[in-house]
């Protein structure tokens, strides 16, 4: 089973890596991009975990390790 997780700043949070890029596209002719926002993509491969329990671990994995849930949010997507 594959989770994919992905992790954001939560909105009111100052993302200085996303202003960064927003205003470098604009400077490179995307005058259409207005905003950026970075966040991550962690990809987890899982084994020897019941289908639904995995969603409670993962989360369990995210509260502990893989997001600041002070600043950041989280959304899980699981596969088989």
């Amino acid at each position: 089973m594959k989770a994919i997780v992905h992790v954001a700043l939560k909105s009111g949070v100052l993302d200085p890596q996303g202003k960064a890029v927003a205003d470098t596209l604009g400077r490179m002719g995307f005058g259409e991009v207005q905003g950026a926002r970075i966040g991550k993509v962690i990809e987890l491969d899982l084994e020897g975990v019941a289908e639904a329990d995995a969603e409670a671990r993962v989360k369990e994995m995210c509260e502990k390790l893989l997001a600041n849930t002070v600043i950041e949010s989280y959304r899980i997507e699981l596969s088989s």
